[in-house]
């Protein structure tokens, strides 16, 4: 799995280059295998910091628990608002553009003058939290479709390597051809 980090150079993950279709042809086009990569990178790429979006998503679920368990009182409601609030703004910052005019569709800010009841803030917190369980989602079938691009990709190599140069060749693998490997020896001499 591609290692992404935090830092504003953006994530760093290997690139997936698609050299041919199914056809067999090494230099026709992989219209669909190139699509899977493409819209996994895309995906990948929607979200620049991942690992603070998962650390904002996992707070805002804990939060939801706890607003599910007990009952709060005004202070902790006003209070529950903001941290709601902030919650938004900084996943704004580990987002794309696309993903954050979404998350702006999606949600619906609180009304200023009074403070918001307990089932406000549950729905609230639970929206928040469904919309990033999908987009966690979304990622991982963004990865498990670039791995199975890539599996494809390698597959369709091998295929197009002349006979006797790939894996299991003539000499083997690794080995010299014409000169059989150690498990290949004619037998044991006296």
């Amino acid at each position: 799995m591609a290692r992404m980090s935090d830092s504003s150079t953006g994530p760093q993950r290997p690139r997936v280059v698609v050299l041919g279709g199914g056809s067999g042809d090494p230099a026709a086009p992989a219209d669909a295998d190139a699509a899977q990569a493409d819209a996994a990178e895309e995906a990948a790429a929607s979200v620049g910091q991942p690992a603070k979006v998962m650390r904002i998503g996992t707070m805002i679920k804990q939060l939801l628990d706890e607003v599910r368990s007990a009952p709060l009182d005004e202070a902790a409601r006003a209070r529950l608002a903001e941290v709601h609030e902030r919650s938004l703004h900084e996943l704004e910052d580990g987002l794309s553009p696309e993903l954050i005019e979404e998350l702006h569709r999606i949600t619906l800010p609180f009304a200023d003058e009074q403070t918001p009841s307990d089932a406000e803030l549950r729905i609230a917190q639970a929206q928040l939290v469904g919309w990033l369980e999908g987009l966690f989602h979304g990622i991982q079938t963004a990865l498990v479709a670039q791995q199975m691009a890539a599996q494809a990709q390698l597959t369709q190599m091998r295929r197009a390597l002349p006979g006797g140069h790939g894996p299991g060749g003539p000499a083997g693998p690794g080995g010299v051809p014409g000169h059989p490997t150690p498990d290949q020896t004619p037998g044991q001499y006296l």
